[in-house]
């Protein structure tokens, strides 16, 4: 039996990242089984969020479309003299959704990786160097997932930066090979409590 329509949708479901074709199937099922009403809502929103969302000229965060600058980047209770340098914006929701972070901070889009042609212009450095020169900074941590391409990111970083500012990464709390968008409030907590110094 051959259902295109129903295909089309497991096939576009299954090019989400971490998800199988069985579970793109089970969500093409609930999407079919749903109203239209829901499946307009869910396809209005798909598109309001890519016509809406744009990232911050300040820290490459997310913003909506209306926004130059993020509502961190905003805020003036924030600790803009500590910034958490992270690989992407989806790793600034986990750690604002687990409070876990009260300065700002830098997303420069990857990490650094000679085997798949990722160089240091190929990521936001430069804008970070500029950030930490142009602004009175004290610290920067650099909370990248554990693994050759973060040491090897923390390490250029540090000799980058390390004249300038302080330079910390999250202890080793989080395991080695996780990423941060997995790890519980908890581990993450005392990842950051327990920061230490590169050098």
């Amino acid at each position: 039996m051959s259902l295109t329509h129903l295909d089309n949708l497991i096939a576009e479901f299954a090019k989400l990242p971490g998800v199988g074709r069985v579970t793109a199937q089970r969500l093409a099922l609930h999407v079919i089984k749903k109203s239209r009403n829901d499946a307009e809502a869910l396809a209005s929103a798909l598109i309001n969020a890519k016509d809406g969302i744009k990232y911050c000229e300040t820290c490459f965060n997310f913003t909506e479309i209306s926004c130059s600058i993020c509502e961190i980047c905003r805020d003036t209770n924030r600790d803009h003299s500590c910034i958490c340098v992270v690989e992407q914006a989806s790793d600034v929701l986990v750690l604002e959704a687990k409070a876990i972070h009260k300065g700002v901070f830098h997303v420069l889009g990857g990490l650094l990786s000679p085997l798949e042609g990722v160089r240091p212009e190929d990521l936001r450095i430069k804008e970070l160097k500029m950030r930490v020169s142009a602004v009175e900074v004290r610290e920067t941590i650099l909370a990248f997932n554990a693994g050759p391409e973060g040491d090897a990111t923390s390490s250029y970083l540090y000799n980058l930066l390390s004249e300038h500012v302080g330079v910390s990464r999250p202890a080793r709390g989080l395991p080695v090979g996780a990423d941060i968008d997995l790890a519980d409030g908890v581990t993450l907590s005392h990842a950051f409590a327990g920061r230490s110094s590169l050098e």
